[in-house]
């Protein structure tokens, strides 16, 4: 759900779909930040013959903003190429793959690092970077780990990258949500589950056991910063990055007859973009979700009437009858959402929480914001911000945190508090949650980078 069908066209086109992006101080190296770029969603680990891939024909790219006009100060760009070593097989492989050039694995992916100043001034960083292989199985790939341990890429420039497939650690009662707003720890409550349920049900983690593939890069902290520093405080302009991902095509694609392979020529062309979770999912109108992929977020002002009044936030109080009343006043004001602008336009400004600030400036854009000042916690909060915890979401996005519930919480009012002190929000609104954890993902996490886990294999997991 964070991005992984968010809009019509992008849906079709799951190769190039940024299904989740992560941004957070990286708890293995508190002087560097972990980025992590999702593509390629809901993959189902049994997949053979063709297992998932990243696409040649795609331009993947990172994008750090260190000085809050919503441009890229920094693009890391991602290129691939698929090489075929047997084209007398149908086979992934045809024996065990014990390393990344071993002779079985049948279809390799390599991938190159180009970094972009802002500029515009392109320099390669790598090339022929080895992906590992997707996991078929304990029978063809015995010791997996290894394999993606020796994918993990230093360059000579400072930055360590990954790229290939990873299990999805994005956890969401989908099912639920979309049918008609239900939350089940509170479906007895809702409007019309509340005629077929006397009793709190138990979540269900819709993504469980699919597998992404993932860009995942690790960069020190003063190469992002705007000023370069090395040590920075926390309430200084110079700490907070912005940052979103894109996925771009060719202008034109003209395709050959079989076998004879495709044309593309012309500019690259964005089809999908992503910054704060949700943000395309549950903000933007149906109809305006393809448009909003095409742009940058500089031009995110044009969307920012569906934050000040966001849709959810008026079905809260329809849905569920008598938890939301203050809410459901809230509304009647017409006043627009300053907390919710602020938290995913313009970042949170300091003074309103203790210790903490993650402002870009007045240019209303959807990126992830990063303070870089606020060091990675002890014990992690799965609410984030909203659980007391500075390092959390909204500030930037750590792989646990419950990005659904905080952003349900936030709309149900309970960060109203921030802007107008005299509001009072609903008991519900700092209850309401999905009802699931980083534990209901299945997906076991790394201690160090590219700290995604393992996928899940095709033969363990046939379905």
């Amino acid at each position: 759900m964070s991005s992984h069908r968010e809009a019509p066209e992008i849906s079709k086109d799951p190769v190039a779909d940024s299904s989740d992006l992560y941004a957070f101080v990286s708890p293995d190296d508190p002087d560097t930040v972990t980025i992590i770029a999702n593509y390629v969603p809901l993959q189902i680990p049994a997949s053979g013959p063709n297992f998932f891939e990243f696409g040649d024909d795609v331009l993947y790219e990172i994008h750090i903003d260190a000085n809050g006009d919503a441009r890229p100060d920094i693009t890391y760009q991602f290129r691939f190429r698929t090489e075929l070593r047997n084209d007398k097989t149908f086979l992934y492989n045809t024996g065990q793959i014990k390393s990344l050039d071993d002779e079985n694995w049948n279809r390799r992916q390599f991938y190159s690092v180009t970094k972009v100043d802002a500029h515009g001034k392109s320099t390669v960083l790598a090339s022929k970077l080895q992906s590992p292989p997707c996991n078929v199985g304990k029978i063809s790939i015995p010791d997996y780990d290894k394999l993606a341990e020796d994918a993990v890429h230093k360059l000579k420039t400072g930055e360590k990258v990954f790229a290939g497939q990873r299990a999805d650690a994005f956890f969401v009662d989908l099912g639920a949500i979309f049918d008609l707003g239900t939350l089940r720890p509170f479906q007895d409550k809702h409007l019309v589950g509340s005629q077929l349920f006397n009793y709190a049900g138990k979540a269900v983690n819709a993504t469980d056991k699919t597998n992404v593939h993932s860009i995942a890069i690790q960069i020190p902290l003063h190469m992002v910063r705007r000023d370069g520093k090395k040590r920075v405080r926390a309430k200084d302009a110079g700490a907070v990055i912005g940052v979103w991902t894109s996925a771009s095509r060719r202008q034109v694609e003209v395709r050959g007859n079989s076998g004879d392979g495709d044309v593309v020529v012309g500019p690259q062309v964005q089809v999908s973009r992503l910054g704060n979770p949700l943000f395309n999912e549950v903000i933007v109108p149906m109809a305006e979700k393809d448009k909003w992929n095409s742009l940058p977020p500089s031009e995110d002002k044009r969307f920012a009437e569906f934050v000040a009044t966001p849709e959810l936030g008026a079905l809260l109080p329809v849905l569920y009858p008598g938890l939301f009343d203050k809410l459901a006043a809230l509304n009647k004001t017409k006043e627009p959402r300053a907390d919710l602008l602020a938290i995913l336009l313009t970042g949170i400004p300091d003074g309103l929480i203790d210790g903490f600030q993650n402002n870009t400036g007045a240019l209303q854009a959807d990126m992830l914001r990063l303070n870089t000042a606020i060091e990675p916690a002890a014990k992690e909060n799965k609410f984030g911000l909203l659980g007391g915890d500075l390092a959390g979401f909204p500030n930037g996005r750590r792989v646990a945190d419950d990005v659904v519930s905080i952003s349900l919480r936030a709309i149900a009012g309970v960060t109203v508090p921030l802007v107008n002190a005299d509001f009072e929000p609903d008991a519900a609104a700092a209850l309401v949650e999905q009802g699931l954890s980083i534990k209901d993902a299945s997906a076991g996490l790394l201690k160090k980078f590219p700290f995604l886990g393992t996928p899940f294999d095709g033969f363990g997991n046939p379905s």
